[in-house]
């Protein structure tokens, strides 16, 4: 990648990293998040106006999960080809075509495109951050991108925080289309900050033909394949859905031949193979998003049903891991390393699913709140340690792909624990189903810290200025 900026030097006379480029990269990121959390409770107000059970608006939250999924990689990948601008502009610029799409929606089928939309539309944001960074390091030869990824970090839990207290405010004033409406500002705001921020790759028309003959388009789609039928089958685990392994399997198969073979791979396996500690970071990223999915969905349906909060009494008491995940991101961010945040994060993982287990409907409610307290602290110190790694870890040159695939790996940990939820709750999301999943929970903690505390190249990783791995 051949970006170029300026930045005003520092007071030690070097070139320092380009500030300005830091909001387009947050609003970029966070395209994402707001638009997962901000329809959770817009769900009911669109059943009611379509007429559509739960069971149909589910797909609301899945299309854009599904979406995200499988356009992570492949958008980072094309970003490591082209640089972030291009996808960025584009990608940003189909969220606010989603924004108009869901805004005039007539039935529920196009708001579920919509949302495909959006998935597609958010994908850019992440790996363009992440590469970005990267290509900040190369120019300033400075490659100390702890402040930056701190800063993600935070906002995106910001989101997090505000999102479902935003949608409520908006359905009050506009109904739920004003939902998918403040994506048209969000993205118009994000194009002009890229448009003016963004550095650009300027490319000869030799360099423009190289560039498309490294697009793998048989690997995006093999892997695509593979990844969706993966999905479809973690969303509906039952026999009828026999046949959606059977085509994961075959797909990943012939991915596996292709991206061996290919001169260009879409996924270079024989290197990503000869990686492992990048591998381990990427098996944490799934264990971890189980866990805090199964909390975020799991725990918040056992508190209205199993304890009887209202569903706004249910948000409140998330609040406090949101909070908590704020400012532990803010004061280990300041720290070098990152096995001491992965340790924090594994050891406070554990520490909340064992206190799930120590719930019943009886127990006061500050208990509930104690319980979200310590989940903000693993919420926090993850999130930022999984992005520290797979920045260290990854091959410069595939810094965009790497984190499309972090994320990949997340939402399949999301799948999982959706998946989980459902087996432990049945009909009713009860005590006993609560502790079922606790201890699924648990042992995805348990297994976290395990891949975590056995993995001795993390010793050695900084997240301040160090040398990056260089093997993947």
């Amino acid at each position: 990648m051949t970006d170029q900026t300026t930045a005003a030097p520092d007071d030690t006379g070097k070139a320092g990293f380009d500030r300005r480029l830091v909001p387009p990269m947050v609003l970029g990121s966070i395209l994402n998040p707001i638009n997962s959390t901000i329809v959770a409770v817009a769900l009911v107000p669109i059943g009611a106006a379509f007429g559509a059970p739960p069971s149909q608006t589910a797909w609301l939250v899945s299309a854009l999960y599904l979406a995200t999924a499988l356009g992570q990689p492949i958008v980072g990948r094309l970003i490591d080809i082209f640089g972030p601008r291009r996808l960025f502009l584009l990608s940003t610029s189909l969220v606010g075509v989603a924004g108009v799409v869901g805004t005039l929606a007539p039935n529920l089928g196009v708001l579920v495109a919509a949302r495909v939309l959006l998935g597609f539309g958010t994908c850019a944001g992440y790996p363009a951050a992440m590469a970005l960074l990267r290509s900040e390091a190369k120019r300033t030869g400075q490659d100390s991108p702890a402040g930056v990824l701190t800063v993600l970090a935070v906002a995106n839990q910001t989101i997090a925080v505000i999102g479902p207290l935003l949608g409520g405010l908006l359905i009050g004033v506009g109904g739920w289309r004003s939902t998918f409406a403040l994506n048209i500002p969000l993205a118009a705001v994000a194009v002009a900050l890229g448009v003016l921020r963004l550095p650009r790759q300027p490319h000869t028309g030799a360099a423009a033909r190289s560039s498309v003959a490294q697009i793998d388009l048989p690997g995006m789609g093999l892997f695509a394949a593979m990844l969706f039928s993966l999905l479809m089958f973690l969303m509906n685990l039952h026999a009828g859905a026999w046949y959606l392994p059977v085509i994961t399997v075959a797909a990943g198969a012939c991915f596996t031949v292709r991206e061996l073979r290919a001169k260009t791979p879409f996924i270079d396996l024989r290197v990503l193979a000869g990686n492992a500690p990048l591998l381990a970071t990427y098996g944490r990223a799934l264990v971890a998003y189980v866990v805090s999915y199964a909390f975020l969905y799991g725990f918040t349906q056992w508190t209205e049903e199993g304890y009887g909060l209202s569903p706004l009494h249910a948000g409140l008491v998330q609040i406090p891991m949101f909070l908590v995940g704020i400012a532990v991101s803010v004061t280990v961010g300041r720290r070098n390393g990152v096995f001491g945040k992965l340790l924090v994060g594994g050891v406070g993982q554990i520490a909340a699913c064992a206190l799930m287990l120590t719930l019943s409907a009886g127990s006061p409610l500050w208990m509930l709140v104690v319980v979200a307290v310590v989940f903000g602290v693993p919420q926090g110190s993850n999130s930022l340690a999984l992005q520290n790694s797979v920045y260290f870890q990854s091959d410069p040159q595939r810094t965009g792909s790497s984190a499309g695939l972090l994320r990949t790996f997340a939402y399949l940990g999301s799948m999982v624990a959706s998946s989980a939820t459902a087996a432990s709750f049945g009909q009713h999301a009860g005590t006993p189903g609560m502790h079922h999943l606790a201890w699924i929970m648990l042992g995805a903690g348990v297994l976290y810290l395990l891949i975590t505390v056995f993995d001795r190249s993390l010793r050695h990783l900084s997240a301040g200025p160090a040398e990056p791995t260089r093997t993947a």
